[in-house]
């Protein structure tokens, strides 16, 4: 691990103890966190999209803003759903929001998370799927996304205002598809992100039951990318990030909170039609929190580690457990903070 960032699924409701009662106020304050995390030298801010549920849904205006209020820090996803998307409007904001924020992006997209609604992204126009799922359609659109980003010329141009030539989207930058990522929950699909030369993020939930502990599930996934990037003879040095529940227990209110998270380990379950590997919480003092980390053996592979925060307890809140991670956790995990330049994948071919 080189870097880590915060990962925030961006809740909001009307309830006791939240502090995000609306979208506004979540909205505000996930820049608040943002600004707070560059501060400390955190190296990103990504933001998880989830449609129909009070979530982060629409994640370009608010990237655009940390962006433009901060100075190092990487700000991404994780993920954008790819069946509601338009893939070359996507490719259009994606590459605005390269230029805005000078490079400083992570974009994770992939087929998406299990939905509060059914096919949802018909409702959204996107119909056509055969897969009760929609992974078809979110892989050819995926594939459409690349080739636009990748300068394509898909439309054809009109006579007299393009001579009748093929055009490409613009804006578009050389560099974009360096920062694309693609969100993996199983081993084949971490080699098919290996093989297309992409970035991997893999979080705290895999489709699949491996009959291991998590983190070795995890690393599997990891080796396999790995070999799959350079089996396919790319060359160059994908990104990997993994995703944890990590809360340094500080003092009293830490530990109100996170105590009794201390005893859960990973969980195997169903969702979405899959039998699926939950990971484990990690709550402790820095000491115990740093022996556990290291042994586990995904966030040793992976460059950077994505925490999930409980985004509804507030800024203040949350730029603590980011301030105790960074203060007393991660320097011992190998950890860069963001003022020591961009993050670096492994070299690969």
């Amino acid at each position: 691990m080189r870097a880590f960032g915060f990962l925030s699924f961006g809740h909001y409701m009307n309830a006791r103890g939240s502090q995000t009662r609306n979208a506004s106020e979540m909205l505000k304050q996930a820049v608040e966190i943002g600004v707070g995390a560059d501060e400390l030298g955190v190296n990103g801010a990504y933001f998880r999209v989830h449609h129909f549920a009070k979530q982060q849904t629409s994640p370009m205006p608010l990237l655009a803003t940390i962006a433009a209020k901060t100075k190092n820090i990487e700000v991404g996803t994780g993920v954008i759903d790819m069946r509601y998307e338009n893939p070359l409007y996507l490719a259009e904001e994606a590459a605005s929001l390269d230029i805005l924020a000078d490079g400083r992006i992570a974009l994770g997209i992939s087929r998406g998370s299990p939905e509060t609604v059914i096919r949802g992204y018909e409702a959204f126009g996107y119909t056509g799927s055969i897969d009760e799922r929609g992974a078809d359609i979110a892989r050819e659109k995926f594939d459409l996304f690349l080739r636009a980003i990748d300068g394509d010329r898909l439309a054809k141009g009109d006579r007299q205002m393009a001579g009748g030539q093929p055009q490409a989207i613009e804006p578009r930058t050389d560099t974009l598809r360096d920062r694309i990522w693609w969100g993996s929950a199983t081993r084949d699909t971490a080699e098919w992100t290996g093989r297309q030369g992409l970035n991997m993020m893999s979080s705290t939930l895999l489709t699949e039951d491996g009959g291991m502990p998590f983190d070795e599930l995890q690393a599997e996934q990891i080796v396999r990318f790995r070999d799959a990037y350079r089996k396919a003879g790319h060359k160059g040095s994908p990104r990997v990030s993994v995703s944890r529940s990590v809360f340094p227990i500080m003092n009293d209110q830490d530990r109100a909170y996170f105590g009794g998270a201390a005893e859960r380990h990973d969980g195997v379950g169903m969702i979405d039609g899959f039998r699926s590997t939950f990971g484990r919480t990690y709550a402790a003092e820095p000491d115990k929190l740093i022996e556990q980390l290291k042994a586990d053996k995904a966030i040793g592979l992976a460059d950077t580690l994505m925490l999930t925060i409980p985004n509804q307890l507030g800024p203040e809140y949350n730029l603590h457990i980011l301030e105790s991670f960074a203060k007393h956790v991660a320097p011992a995990l190998g950890w860069k903070p963001n003022t020591e330049g961009p993050v670096q994948g492994d070299q690969i071919g």
